[in-house]
């Protein structure tokens, strides 16, 4: 069956999930685990990026790694919750995008590669 597509008046069906941390090993073992227990079909690690945001009321630099996960919309509640648990930062970006358009096949793909075997 083919992949719905959401429209703006729609709730989305997919989504793209990022996260960032302040290592590559951390950022590689969040993509690993989160598409080894299928929250997300996939996960990509870029980086470094250099990061200036306000923190305990000081504006904090540094240098992290993004996580870009690649999911159902349906499953983003228990990424959310897999990701705040298993993060290093006491307040972990979460942040959901919609995915307002894809491939068929792609997105047919995100939604079986995230299903429980």
């Amino acid at each position: 069956m083919p992949a719905e597509r959401s429209t703006a008046s729609t709730r989305p069906r997919f989504l793209q999930v990022q996260t960032a941390t302040d290592s590559r090993a951390e950022a590689m073992e969040l993509a690993h685990a989160a598409v080894e227990a299928r929250l997300a079909a996939c996960a990509q690690v870029a980086g470094p990026v250099a990061s200036t945001y306000w923190w305990d009321n000081g504006q904090e630099r540094s240098e992290e790694w993004l996580v870009t996960l690649k999911l159902p919309a349906d499953r983003y509640e228990a990424l959310e919750e897999f990701l705040a648990d298993r993060h290093s930062y006491d307040e972990p970006e979460i942040i959901a995008t919609p995915i307002v358009a894809g491939s068929g096949g792609y997105l047919d793909w995100l939604e079986e590669e995230t299903r429980p075997r």
